[in-house]
């Protein structure tokens, strides 16, 4: 279990304001919002009740029945306004009343939201409350939520998000591992809480692929496909397209040519997958060379759902015959290097982040990104607020960042019409001695060991 201290401290923050309050908690599943309650509640008198995928009065029956059960008391009226007069802190402490996954009930039931304003407003219950609304549906909570609220009246004005553990979290939850190690976790898994919490830092890292992702009995051996119909219907489509993208296959017409569905039912499908952050689209860094640029390209933006369509999907079959270990050393093992290029950029752009934020980057940086063109790409792309420029390149699996390298570069920053301050160079490996001279002559040339990040 990750501990979030940073959102225990800003829950008990909130919880200390006088008054009555909402605070709103989502993140997608797998966040480990139960396990921050949990810690959270663990000295408060509380509430806690898990709503169902039932009916609108099953719904109230579940509710009412726990509160029954928790106080010994006997409701009579059928209502959520009789619910919240009856639960109660025992004292003087403020009560919070937590309803997790609370989409459930809104969704079904308009009485709910409405009982929610009263208990707010102190019409319900006397003593002091804290109301914390629970979700892990981001879809609905960022596009859908609104609406509800407005019909209600309700408003909320705090809400926290559990966004998904950044790289430098990771390093701090595994501190014991190396650098690189820690990126090879990162790529594969990314930041999702439940994820990380089930990596074992004690074995290596194909043992923990083996036993979490190719083993039947592995935590997430079928969650990719699980996290999918969590949101959306019609799987069959869905995994043709991330099979598509995996593959390579990231433009729109590409996709229509392979899978054989209609542009227009593709984009639909693609819009859907964007909406739980599945996917993306990948927009080139805005230069003055945009006419060498590529446009309108996808990419899988979910770490483990990328990995999972990219290494094991296209060989399930295999993988239900032979051994995990035989299945990684065959299907796996040849390719993975490459991969991590990709999340080794994502790598070094948070650190040029954090870089900024403690003011020891030669500029400001108020916007990052990626140039990709029609012939070469800027890994990290940085300007400030009138336009002056820094890069980055990012080698992970060549077994040195090269002079020849970062002629290339040059080339290509010709294309993309930009004129960099300064050239942040990393490297997994080394760099070789004529980038090393180089550099000793170039200001502009900034080489940073991964050691270093």
């Amino acid at each position: 279990m990750i501990i979030r201290n940073a959102q225990l401290y800003q829950m008990n923050e909130h919880y200390k304001a006088e008054g009555n309050s909402i605070l709103l908690l989502y993140g997608r599943d797998g966040c480990e919002k139960e396990a921050l309650l949990r810690v959270y509640l663990q000295d408060k008198k509380y509430f806690y009740y898990r709503a169902r995928a039932a009916s609108a009065p099953e719904q109230y029956r579940q509710m009412a029945a726990q509160v029954e059960e928790t106080y010994g008391i006997r409701l009579t009226k059928g209502t959520y306004n009789e619910i919240f007069t009856r639960v109660k802190s025992g004292d003087a402490s403020k009560l919070v009343v937590v309803i997790d996954e609370f989409e459930q009930l809104v969704k079904k039931d308009s009485e709910f939201l409405a009982s929610i304003g009263k208990l707010k407003g102190k019409r319900l219950y006397p003593g002091p409350v804290q109301i914390i609304l629970s979700s892990s549906d981001v879809a609905w909570v960022e596009q859908e939520m609104e609406k509800y609220l407005a019909e209600s009246g309700v408003k909320i004005k705090q809400s926290m998000k559990l966004e998904d553990l950044t790289f430098l979290d990771v390093v701090r939850t595994f501190p014991g591992l190396s650098v690189a190690d820690v990126v090879r976790i990162y790529g594969v898994i990314g930041g999702i809480s439940s994820y990380v919490s089930r990596w074992n830092d004690k074995l290596d890292f194909k043992t923990n692929v083996c036993r979490n992702m190719l083993s039947p009995y592995g935590y997430l051996h079928n969650e990719a496909e699980r996290y999918i119909s969590l949101h959306l219907r019609e799987l069959s489509v869905y995994e043709t397209i991330l099979s598509a993208i995996a593959a390579g296959n990231r433009k729109l017409n590409d996709l229509y040519h392979l899978t054989g569905f209609s542009r227009a039912k593709i984009s639909v499908y693609l819009r859907s997958l964007m909406e739980i952050d599945v996917i993306e689209k990948v927009d080139s860094f805005e230069t003055g060379g945009a006419r060498n640029t590529q446009k309108g390209l996808y990419q899988i933006r979910d770490h483990y759902v990328n990995f999972w369509f990219r290494f094991i999907y296209p060989h399930l079959s295999q993988l239900y015959v032979m051994r995990p270990e035989d299945f990684f050393d065959r299907y796996i093992e040849p390719d993975i290097e490459e991969y991590m290029n990709r999340y080794f950029v994502q790598v070094c752009s948070e650190y040029l982040d954090l870089m900024n934020r403690v003011n020891q980057l030669p500029i400001t940086v108020t916007k990052c990104g990626t140039w990709i063109g029609k012939q070469g790409t800027i890994d990290i792309v940085a300007q400030d607020a009138v336009r002056n420029s820094i890069v980055g390149a990012c080698n992970w699996s060549k077994p040195q960042m090269s002079a020849e390298k970062v002629q290339e570069l040059l080339n290509t920053l010709k294309k993309a019409r930009l004129s960099p301050g300064h050239i942040y160079l990393f490297t997994a490996t080394e760099f070789d001695e004529p980038l090393i001279e180089w550099a000793t002559r170039d200001e502009r040339l900034i080489l940073v060991d991964m050691k270093q990040l």
